[in-house]
């Protein structure tokens, strides 16, 4: 098994368990580089190293109730692999609190000497 295929697996079981934050201390670099669709002067699309991206998953795990989550994948191709995420989860603050919607995301990881150094995602809010 190719190190892209294991750290893929590894990655996917991390999150069906809810264990995200474990997940970024086991398989990502600390150069890691994630990427967003979109952001805000408060959460940019873009953001680097451990700390934010941890920082990142703590805001989304404490603002969120997850009513139901699916994960499919990993699908790799090289040194990278995708995951698709499905989210139903209200919001606990900011614009869209206490509103339900679904989400739909994919995620894109790049994986070099056996960790992840970027991930990249794509979604579509409630549709």
């Amino acid at each position: 098994m190719s190190d892209t295929l294991a750290v893929g697996k590894q990655l996917v079981e991390f999150c069906r368990l809810g264990k995200n934050l474990e997940a970024i201390e086991a398989l990502y670099s600390p150069e890691i580089v994630s990427i967003e669709a979109s952001g805000d002067a408060s959460m940019p699309a873009r953001m680097e190293g451990l700390d934010a991206i941890k920082g990142e998953n703590d805001w989304w795990l404490n603002n969120h109730e997850v009513h139901q989550m699916q994960i499919e994948g990993p699908w790799p191709n090289g040194d990278r692999f995708i995951v698709r995420f499905k989210y139903d989860v209200t919001p606990k603050a900011g614009p869209m609190a206490g509103r339900r919607f679904t989400m739909d995301e994919t995620a894109l990881y790049t994986v070099k000497g056996g960790k992840v150094t970027q991930e990249e995602f794509f979604y579509n809010i409630g549709g």
